[in-house]
């Protein structure tokens, strides 16, 4: 077998002595050869297509596991894998744009979106909750389990006092894990029926709530800043002290949910 030496494949490559050694080193594209006697690396002729794709998949920052996952697909397969990579980069572009224009009108100080903020009464209830710490990643396995946990828990109520909702105690993030409760209004447990696993219960008393109605295109972060920002104004200029965190009270499927949908109450409880 004939073999190509590093400075060849550099070359035929597009790439630097420096830059075949680092993914050499990452496993991406290894040496076919290392001479024992000199040291030299050496590469076969079907390596260098691939190392082209390397080189080329790298400029766009592409995650190294990402890579290796593309590396052993054929042409369609490792095309699609790419297209699912980039929708996910400019979803999260997007997101960091409306960061963007958020912290924008923040530091200027400028005029906040007007939004409808309502009142109504809670009565006391019987609330089925798990609460966990959990980053974003985790989120939509932390959602289907916990629902599923208290769905099987008891018999809901009706109407807006029954919605489910979430807590938010601390910001749900890459960096930031909540904590994050999901609460579910049930009929009265029965006495001595103690919750399984880690549902937990808790009587809520009867409250005042002031909330937003949103629509589907509205949620997701930061588009729901904001309304909380909208929210906390409310309470001090009406001299109105929250009793908890701000809530998502979850009103329909958003898996589902077109664009002009309402979805989610966002709420503050009130003393």
């Amino acid at each position: 077998m004939t073999y190509i030496t590093i400075g060849e494949f550099a070359e035929r490559t597009r790439l630097s002595p420096k830059a075949l050694r680092l993914y050499g080193k990452l496993g991406l594209v290894v040496p076919a050869r290392i001479d024992p006697d000199s040291g030299y690396r050496l590469y076969r002729e079907d390596q260098v297509e691939e190392a082209r794709l390397v080189g080329l998949l790298r400029r766009l920052d592409m995650p190294l596991a990402t890579i290796a996952a593309v590396l052993p697909l054929d042409g369609p397969d490792a095309a699609q894998v790419v297209a699912d990579w980039w929708a996910g980069v400019e979803a999260a572009a997007d997101e960091r744009r409306g960061l963007v224009d958020y912290l924008q009108v923040r530091l200027r100080g400028e005029d906040y979106p007007m939004y409808e903020i309502e009142l109504r009464s809670i009565p006391e209830r019987t609330v089925l909750s798990i609460n966990r710490h959990v980053d974003l990643p985790g989120t939509e396995r932390f959602f289907r389990d916990a629902f599923a946990s208290l769905r099987a828990a008891g018999p809901g109520l009706e109407g807006i006092a029954g919605a489910p909702f979430l807590v938010f105690y601390g910001e749900v993030s890459e960096d930031s894990d909540g904590p994050l409760e999901l609460c579910r209004p049930v009929a009265a447990v029965a006495e001595g029926a103690e919750p399984q696993g880690d549902v937990r219960r808790r009587v809520e008393p009867a409250h005042e709530e002031a909330y937003i109605r949103l629509r589907m295109k509205e949620m997701g972060w930061p588009a729901l800043l904001p309304a909380c920002d909208a929210l906390e104004r409310w309470a001090r200029e009406q001299a109105r002290e929250p009793a908890g965190p701000l809530r998502q009270v979850l009103i329909a499927d958003q898996r589902t949910a077109a664009p002009e949908t309402p979805v989610c109450d966002l709420s503050v409880p009130l003393r």
